[in-house]
């Protein structure tokens, strides 16, 4: 029907499609966790502001949107198909309700961040594999392997690991406290965010309209804008607002410098958040997990250059942990491939041989 959004059908749509979030993703990540930390070791200390930039950059959003719109405006005929926006109100609530959940993990996060270095973070929020898959299993019924398993249980053990500070993860005048507080704002973070993208993936399953890549552009639109209101209100009670300007002229990189680690926090994360609920649409929720957890080793190599931190022997032992519950992961979905196409082939074999040994139309097939 002309006017209305296609949904990827075509294999090599999705593929390329899938592709292209994975990619949104990682440069999403990676980049969103080191300027993060930037900001808390260079004398920044607003953890609701911090929270508040992950999801702050949603006009861009509109922007799309409205450029879509006009496209389509300029290539189709006029249809009351063509619309600005397709999501329906029963959409919009669910997408409000992930918002806030968003909202409320980006604090969690920031949190975390802003006690821990990169490299302890990032393998604690490996563990969020285990929660993607536990909450998959319950809510879309996400079907396990043996091999799955065994990648959840190594990845949950990797992160266990690090919950007992080690002399190099404790920053000057940081207490054991600080670094148990850290830990299990991070693990919390981890949590979330594990029952966010299946939710994601149930309210896919559930709306009663079809999902296109222009409408999951709609829900992270609106997901972001519930977050950043979520996180707007802790900035109000805690007085950011009035104290911006004055930590922005204290920032040792000099007050220019802080505002560009600000923008671009606010960039670097949107992607993140678009590229996970792409995967999801893509795929699955659980694949948006792995993709997350397997830039571990990424995270772990630039958090040591780019911030000198020490690579002590518990976080080697959980990095190898969470490296084999990857391979493990990966090593299934292959084998699940080869057995697919060795399924397919038996049940096209069948069909060839019944065509080989039909007779003609013009032969007598009672003679």
């Amino acid at each position: 029907m002309e006017g209305k959004e296609p949904k990827p059908e075509d294999p090599t749509m999705r593929t390329a499609l899938l592709v292209i979030n994975c990619v949104i993703l990682t440069v999403g990540n990676s980049g969103g966790s080191l300027i993060s930390r930037v900001y808390f070791v260079h004398g920044g200390k607003r953890i609701w502001f911090s929270s508040w930039l992950q999801t702050a950059a949603w006009p861009i959003y509109i922007f799309i949107i409205a450029g879509a719109y006009m496209y389509r405006s300029r290539t189709t005929e006029p249809t009351s198909e063509n619309k600005l926006f397709y999501m329906k109100p029963s959409l919009f609530i669910a997408s409000a309700v992930i918002g806030i959940l968003t909202g409320l993990d980006n604090y969690f996060y920031a949190y975390g961040v802003s006690l821990l270095p990169v490299s302890t973070c990032n393998l604690i929020l490996a563990s969020q594999l285990a929660f993607t898959a536990g909450f998959a299993f319950l809510l879309v019924k996400q079907k396990f392997s043996a091999y799955s398993i065994n990648a959840v249980f190594l990845l949950t053990i990797g992160a266990g690991i690090l919950a007992v500070p080690t002399s190099g993860d404790e920053a000057e005048n940081e207490s054991k406290r600080e670094y148990t507080v850290g830990f299990l704002m991070t693990l919390a973070a981890a949590a979330l965010y594990g029952l966010v993208l299946p939710l994601v993936e149930l309210m896919y399953q559930k709306a009663n309209q079809e999902i296109t890549y222009a409408l999951v552009l709609e829900i992270q639109l609106v997901t972001s804008v519930f977050a950043t209101a979520f996180c707007t209100i802790g900035m109000l009670v805690n007085n950011d607002f009035k104290v911006i300007g004055r930590e922005a002229r204290e920032f040792d990189l000099g007050e220019t410098k802080y505002y560009v680690v600000a923008i671009s926090s606010a960039i670097l994360w949107q992607g993140y958040f678009l590229g996970g609920i792409g995967i999801v649409f893509c795929a699955s929720s659980l694949l948006s997990g792995m993709v997350t957890a397997i830039q571990l080793p990424i995270l772990e190599i630039l958090a040591v250059i780019f911030f000198r931190e020490k690579f002590e022997a518990e976080k080697g032992l959980s990095l190898v942990l969470s490296l084999w519950g990857f391979l493990s992961y990966f090593y299934a979905d292959i084998k699940k491939l080869k057995r697919s196409k060795r399924l397919k082939e038996k049940q096209e074999t069948p069909e060839t041989d019944i065509k080989s040994v039909e007779l003609p139309n013009n032969v007598d097939s009672g003679v």
